[in-house]
């Protein structure tokens, strides 16, 4: 993998880039959709590609482990070829669904030993077993294994997690270091920089992740319930100390007013399950603010979802019928919400890149975050 920086905004951290993989190439800053169990719910991949122009999705290891399992992936050729995605994919590690697993895991020095959600059965999670997995899914980039913390965390919590976090990576480094990808094509590894919210931990973890001189680098723990200044600071931190040369990935976060901070403080990646779940659940994202498309004010209203949006869902649907499908839990609102949240993500995004390469990004983001995060 290799990353190519493009442009800086003058009044901010910001930047524009090039994330360069076998899959393809990703422009940043970028959103990640997040398919955690192989598909990304509700959209087809035709969609992804052709409506709202995905660069890159996610899967979730720990999901694609436990079903639909890694003989049947590896038989595929990998998850690209099982599930028809020929762009580049991203998968997390699994820490933060064994983290929300609660009393059904064991954290040791080893690993972590869980039951699983579907069946009950017992499973061992290691750092080494975690790459191996995650080579068999074919991932183009994959995340090093790591104890995600709860907020708030007692800092001697926190401490001893940042630990054995850095002890995993160092494991996780060998072991991708002495394997070798299975489907033919490179396999990058990311480091997550954990510590909680407390900023000497942060810095520690940050020096250290930094240290490892890997092609890509990642800020987890963050968005776990923590007020938004606190991200805020702890990022701003933790991107002062990464390598500028690097891609910078805030894991989890978030909504598009998180996004657009974010980015003025230099990230380049990001991935939510927000724009998906909250479609589901009747919530639009839109370039004037935020609809809840469930509200009577909409029931009669035929002007298109967002005009302003471009793609065939977006202006082609009217915010009345897509209330009736919500309201009467037809599947096809759930596809029409989610492919228009993540339309409007993928744009925010775009829009971002268009306006560091032109020097007003600070400016244009002042006046989006209030635009994207008012309710209409």
């Amino acid at each position: 993998m290799k990353f190519r920086l493009t442009h800086k905004d003058p009044q901010s951290k910001a930047r524009s880039g090039v994330v360069i993989t076998d899959h393809g190439e990703i422009p940043t800053p970028i959103f990640m959709p997040v398919g955690t169990a192989g598909s990304v719910k509700a959209v087809h991949q035709r969609e992804l590609k052709e409506d709202i122009d995905a660069k890159i999705i996610l899967g979730n290891t720990y999901h694609l482990y436990l079903r639909p399992g890694l003989s049947l992936l590896e038989t595929a050729g990998g998850l690209h070829r099982f599930n028809g995605w020929d762009r580049p994919i991203l998968t997390d590690s699994g820490g933060y669904q064994v983290y929300s697993l609660g009393a059904n895991r064991k954290i040791t020095e080893e690993g972590v030993i869980f039951k699983s959600h579907i069946d009950g059965s017992k499973h061992t999670f290691t750092p080494e077993g975690v790459m191996d997995i995650q080579r068999t899914i074919g991932a183009d980039i994959i995340m090093a294994f790591d104890e995600c913390t709860p907020y708030p965390c007692e800092y001697d919590y926190a401490k001893k997690s940042m630990g054995l976090t850095h002890r995993w990576l160092t494991r996780c480094i060998n072991r991708v270091n002495t394997t070798e990808p299975k489907y033919g094509y490179q396999q990058t590894l990311f480091p997550i920089v954990q510590g909680s919210v407390y900023t000497d931990l942060r810095k520690q973890s940050a020096e250290f992740v930094a240290n490892q001189q890997q092609d890509g680098n990642a800020i987890g723990g963050l968005s776990v319930g923590e007020p938004h200044e606190m991200m805020y600071e702890m990022t701003d931190l933790v991107c002062g100390i990464l390598p500028a040369d690097r891609p910078r990935y805030l894991m989890g976060v978030g909504t598009p007013e998180n996004i657009l901070e974010c980015i003025a403080l230099g990230i380049d990646m990001f991935d939510c399950v927000m724009p998906t779940r909250n479609a589901r659940n009747g919530m639009l994202f839109t370039t004037q603010g935020i609809i809840n498309i469930r509200n009577e004010k909409w029931k009669d209203d035929l002007s298109p979802i967002d005009a302003e949006l471009g793609g065939h869902v977006s202006t082609f649907y009217s915010k009345a019928y897509l209330r009736h499908l919500i309201i009467a839990k037809e599947i096809l609102g759930a596809q029409i919400a989610s492919i228009h949240n993540l339309t409007f993500y993928l744009w925010l995004v775009r829009q971002a890149r268009q306006k560091i390469q032109e020097g007003t990004f600070a400016e244009w983001k002042n006046k989006m975050v209030k635009t994207v995060s008012a309710r209409l």
